[in-house]
């Protein structure tokens, strides 16, 4: 129904709609009473003549700001109606409002405690009929702001926080790549030079020894009691050993570059496999054997990727939200279980990599606790944790999924079967 108002140039206008009211009632002289007087006071009435259709009604996408329904019908009275509304969490947050001729404290009591916002007595007054809907919507509406304002604090606190946890670590990686940057520098620069030398000293020694084979005695004892013969051969082995370990701490540090892109801005294109290397290269220390469970398999089957936009260090972030969570996952399974389960069935990180048309998609999977049905609701809200109290920040997820979805575009889903394991699937466009 609308309101519908004569102004004085004969033309016609419609008033603004105050709200949608679903009356319940299976009498039809209190339905046409109170859909008619709402009606005159610019509200919009929906009808049903029982709990059951008033159900059905809210099967619809549109639902009513409103309930008021009456206590005393055939079928499904007002109170099993109200319990039926109040366990759908599509609808349970509308007021409803019974409406009953019962006077009773523990009827009203029953009422309220299944739900119910408020009652008004038959029969009915207009008036307060009106004020108890208007301070009902009223107070709805300052309840659904106060979420959403709460909702927009809570994922600005979040992406302060993610933003405070990127450039941290980014400047601690950072850090750490500038000051082991420039001593492995000099030594990788000065190996040449030491191997060179070392050359020049063993050609010199083959010289002598051409032209002098029959050295003095003092010299032959030196000689034999020295080893020449392997400490020249070794020391050759030496200078190779050292040359491999300064490329592999070269390799680190560019690693380590490569995951705080420290001094980048905005968008760029990125390989992702170096950030997926970058992430593991940090982790690495994780997956080794200790005292309280054996190494953690990695499994890696990396397709074809092209270069993808994105903010790097942001991306990186991502990997190492997902990667710490399957480990701690691994973990905290194998705590409550005996030391021949944990040999027989080891945690396994598998991580996969594939381009589809226009956009990546990478895979993280392990084989830890997985999630229950509950838990599934909640995964990504911010400060929400199913590790134990002093493990987890509720953060990493909520951070990798407004990273991804809300940066990036891109879509962060999961498939988990409980005590099996999740795996975590990003999808990015390319561009």
């Amino acid at each position: 129904m609308k309101t519908i108002i004569e102004n004085p140039n004969n033309s016609i206008n419609y008033s603004p709609s105050r709200g949608i009211v679903l009356v319940v009632d299976d009498n039809p002289a209190n339905l046409q009473v109170l859909s008619s007087f709402l009606d005159q006071s610019n509200f919009e009435v929906w009808a049903a003549r029982s709990g059951e259709k008033a159900l059905q009604r809210l099967e619809n996408d549109d639902l009513p700001d409103l309930i008021l329904l009456d206590v005393m019908m055939p079928g499904i009275d007002g109170f099993e109606t109200c319990k039926q509304l109040k366990s759908n969490p599509r609808v349970q947050d509308i007021p409803v409002i019974f409406m009953t001729a019962l006077s009773e404290t523990a009827d009203k009591v029953k009422g309220l405690q299944l739900g119910a916002v408020d009652y008004i007595t038959k029969p009915f007054q207009h008036e307060e009929v009106l004020v108890r809907i208007e301070n009902h919507l009223k107070l709805r509406n300052l309840t659904k702001t106060l979420i959403a304002k709460n909702a927009e604090l809570q994922q600005t606190q979040t992406q302060l926080i993610q933003a405070e946890k990127v450039a941290t670590l980014g400047q601690l990686t950072a850090g750490i790549a500038h000051e082991v940057n420039n001593p492995i520098n000099f030594i990788a620069g000065n190996l040449s030079f030491v191997e060179k030398y070392v050359q020049e000293v063993v050609s010199l020694l083959n010289l002598y020894q051409k032209y002098l084979p029959e050295p003095p005695d003092e010299i032959k004892s030196a000689i034999q009691k020295s080893d020449l013969e392997f400490l020249l051969d070794d020391l050759s082995k030496i200078i190779q050993s050292m040359q491999v370990g300064t490329d592999r701490v070269t390799e680190i540090v560019s690693y380590l570059n490569n995951f705080s892109r420290h001094r980048e801005a905005g968008k760029k294109l990125a390989n992702l496999h170096e950030g997926l290397e970058s992430t593991l290269l940090i982790l690495g220390h994780r997956f080794k054997r200790n005292s309280h469970h054996p190494a953690i398999k990695l499994v890696k089957e990396y397709g074809d990727l092209p270069l993808v936009e994105c903010f790097p260090s942001e991306i990186n972030q991502v990997f190492m939200n997902l990667i710490c969570n399957a480990i701690d996952a691994i973990e905290e399974k194998k705590k409550n279980q005996d030391i021949d389960a944990i040999y027989q069935n080891p945690g396994v990180i598998k991580i996969k990599t594939e381009a589809i048309e226009e956009r990546v998609i990478l895979r993280i999977s392990d084989n830890g606790l997985g999630i229950n049905q509950a838990d599934k609701i909640q995964i990504f809200d911010a400060f929400y944790t199913t590790k134990p109290v002093g493990k987890g920040t509720g953060l990493g997820l909520s951070i990798a999924y407004q990273i991804v979805v809300n940066n990036h575009h891109g879509k962060l889903i999961y498939d988990s079967k409980p005590g099996e394991g999740i795996e975590f699937i990003i999808e990015l466009p390319i561009r």
